[in-house]
């Protein structure tokens, strides 16, 4: 046999023969610890709302959320984060509903801790845009615009009663500059030292987003292009990154995640704070309509996908296959 470099000798094959050659010399593992659940729950209803555009995702009532927390920590899932829908009467510019100590979103954080307590690290979105009537991330000025400093004031107050409710991690997602900073101020002088920052350092204005407005009921008017990242950026993300670090974050998130993974990794080689990504909507609802055709194996481009993500860098990552994936890998391991 003609030798050609150090082949015939060495044959890398030689490590792919069987699938348990394949799991014992993996370079990258999926562990349901890696894996947070993020979950709607809706004001007004009493049965779970389908998502069109999000097949298997549902809005929840807060009994079918205490029940898919139960589910994500009995698979072994490591947090939930939430995001609450209220009535549409309860919209207005400032965005009241998400700093009620009654609203929907803080309702459902009470809920959740009743139900698991800290068996489930329960985190809730810090944002204005499901509450807002205009839709957007923030308080706007008379001509249109977000104002930043104004927006800062309200994610302040909604720091506070998200902590009083019981959120163990806030997580900030508006990209208005200075948040973290200021929400960390505002956690720590209310007493809630202990609240952790997942900051969203890195989220981009993405068209991945369309089946997320569904599930939040948004009432976006216009684009978010002001305070969301350039999809033609990078080093702006190490910027970003920087600052909210400088600020006080806890653990930082790339979002989204998929077509980011070079972000993502730029991200996780700079820090020494954990990291996660964001398996959005979009990249669910790929998948789940290409599998639905029969275009695709959808558990294993399930599995693919979290693979990547993982093996880019992200210690933790949002996906609406948490718990399936969870329970998926236990069987595996058991």
């Amino acid at each position: 046999m003609t030798v050609y470099g150090n082949f015939p000798g060495s044959r890398p094959r030689r490590l792919r023969t069987t699938p348990a050659m394949r799991r014992m010399v993996a370079e990258t593992r999926l562990d349901p610890a890696n894996l947070i659940l993020p979950a709607f729950v809706r004001e007004g209803i009493d049965a779970p709302v389908a998502i069109s555009a999000m097949p298997g995702v549902r809005q929840h009532t807060l009994d079918t959320l205490r029940k898919a927390a139960v589910d994500a920590v009995s698979a072994g899932v490591s947090g939930i984060m939430l995001f609450g829908v209220p009535l549409d009467e309860k919209k207005d510019a400032r965005g009241t509903a998400g700093t009620d100590p009654e609203g929907i979103l803080q309702a459902g954080l009470r809920a959740v801790r009743e139900e698991v307590g800290d068996d489930l690290v329960v985190m809730s979105d810090l944002c204005l845009d499901e509450y807002t009537d205009h839709g957007h991330c923030g308080v706007l000025t008379e001509d249109g615009r977000v104002d930043n400093d104004a927006t800062l004031e309200r994610y302040a107050e909604m720091a506070q009663v998200q902590a009083d409710a019981g959120a163990h991690v806030v997580g900030p997602s508006g990209m208005m500059d200075g948040q973290v900073g200021v929400i960390r101020d505002a956690l720590d002088q209310t007493g809630h030292e202990d609240v952790s920052i997942l900051a969203y350092t890195v989220k981009y204005s993405s068209a991945f987003y369309g089946p997320f407005r569904e599930a939040v009921g948004s009432s976006l008017e216009g684009d978010r292009r002001t305070y969301q990242q350039d999809p033609a950026n990078a080093r702006e993300s190490l910027r970003e990154l920087a600052l909210d670090l400088a600020e006080g974050a806890d653990m930082v998130m790339v979002k989204p995640a998929g077509p980011y993974l070079d972000i993502l990794a730029k991200v996780a080689e700079s820090v020494d704070v954990p990291v996660a990504a964001y398996q959005i909507s979009g990249e669910y609802a790929m998948i789940e309509a290409a599998a639905e055709r029969g275009w695709i194996d959808r558990d294993t481009a399930i599995m693919e996908s979290l693979t990547g993500i993982r093996r880019a860098g992200a210690q933790m990552i949002l996906t609406y296959w948490a718990t399936e994936v969870a329970q998926r890998l236990g069987r595996a391991g058991s």
